[in-house]
């Protein structure tokens, strides 16, 4: 379901722990996100699209424009 945050991960070579550590909380936890067993929170999902410079529209699937740019 959510295999847009698992393609982002590893292509920034982060191991799910690592991901895990930086929303502080357990690989365990985090990898249910990324099967799908676990809707991620809106405060996670906003966390993991600053992390990759993605939009939160990129990681629901809702659009396919990777690259976020925040207006000034």
């Amino acid at each position: 379901m959510y295999y847009r945050i698992r393609e982002l991960r590893e292509d920034k070579g982060l191991t799910q722990k690592q991901i895990g550590e930086l929303l502080n909380m357990s690989q365990t936890g985090y990898n249910q996100y990324e099967i799908g067993k676990n809707d991620i929170p809106t405060k996670i999902l906003i966390q993991l699209a600053d992390l990759y410079n993605t939009s939160v529209d990129y990681l629901l699937e809702r659009t396919d424009k990777k690259e976020f740019t925040k207006e000034k």
